[in-house]
């Protein structure tokens, strides 16, 4: 019998830099959230549910016009990143900014209970990723073996300004050893790829992170017991936040779990700027030339 398996979907964030709620624009031919194409790729790559960590605050408005569709293809659930419900039972600190990926990934843990994969709501992923991901929490995804989807670093620049991405550092057996995160990454006057940040030089084929990753339930352990051990140091500090890849990279160091970089020839793209929706939407168009989500 085929592993039941499970989308997290991390909807939580507000989309600061581009200026409104991201998550629920409409682009393309057919007047569509990026999240409506994740739904479909999830779907018809074999994914069996879909939960939502969205916040109470724009909740109906999100339903509406994202969820009801999920709801009429797939088995769906939503779940609350609630500044009063801390991992491990930390007490709440008033602050408007969430706590970040890992406290999205551990609010869904009451609805999860078989492996999962969890991205970011704004990008648009490729459906060779959601086949590639859904394969491996399929067959191979245990407790000491989890996987993350890797992405050519060319395949996911903005040509309206700098991005962050982590760069992938790999063994031999495919096994992710390091992500390093670079901050301000962007292509130069002269085609070369830099981070500005570090004044690092970077090439077109680096194995990159776009938040794609594929989980068992022991994830959530994992985070609470990290959580524990972050919250008095960072309990200050508003703007501090819990991310999944520093929790992962705890557990390769710690030697409690490997991760597996599944390497994806998708295109990935996304709304970072106001400025790229344009290019977006021609990208979704040139899907239509293709005959590509015409049911969508």
């Amino acid at each position: 019998m085929k592993k039941k398996t499970t989308l997290l979907v991390m909807a939580a964030g507000m989309g600061s830099r581009f200026g409104s709620l991201k998550q629920i624009t409409p682009l393309g031919p057919h007047h569509k959230a990026l999240l409506h194409y994740t739904i479909y790729d999830a779907v018809h790559a074999g994914f069996d549910k879909i939960v939502f960590v969205i916040r109470e605050s724009f909740a109906q408005e999100f339903i509406d016009f994202v969820g009801k569709y999920a709801e009429g293809m797939v088995e769906t659930a939503y779940c609350y990143q609630s500044m009063d419900k801390l991992p491990g039972g930390m007490p709440p600190i008033e602050r408007e900014k969430p706590w970040g990926t890992a406290h999205a990934i551990w609010s869904a843990k009451e609805v999860i209970n078989e492996p999962f994969a969890a991205l970011n709501a704004d990008d648009f992923y490729g459906s060779d990723a959601f086949v590639k991901a859904h394969d491996f929490l399929t067959n191979e995804a245990s407790d000491t073996e989890f996987g993350l989807v890797g992405y050519w670093l060319a395949a996911t620049l903005s040509e309206n300004g700098t991005v962050s991405r982590g760069i992938c550092a790999t063994d031999a057996h495919q096994h992710l050893t390091a992500v390093n995160e670079c901050t301000k990454i962007g292509r130069q006057a002269d085609g070369t790829i830099k981070d500005e940040e570090s004044g690092k030089q970077l090439n077109d084929e680096e194995v990159v992170s776009m938040n794609f990753w594929a989980f068992t339930p022991k994830i959530f352990e994992e985070i609470e017991k990290q959580f524990i051990e972050f919250y008095p140091a960072n309990k200050d500090n508003l703007k501090s936040e819990f991310y999944i890849p520093k929790v992962v990279d705890t557990m390769i160091k710690d030697k409690v779990a490997n991760v597996r970089v599944l390497k994806t020839s998708a295109q990935w793209f996304g709304v970072t700027y106001k400025e790229d929706t344009p290019s977006v939407n021609a990208a979704l168009s040139a899907f239509d030339k293709e005959g590509k989500y015409m049911d969508i």
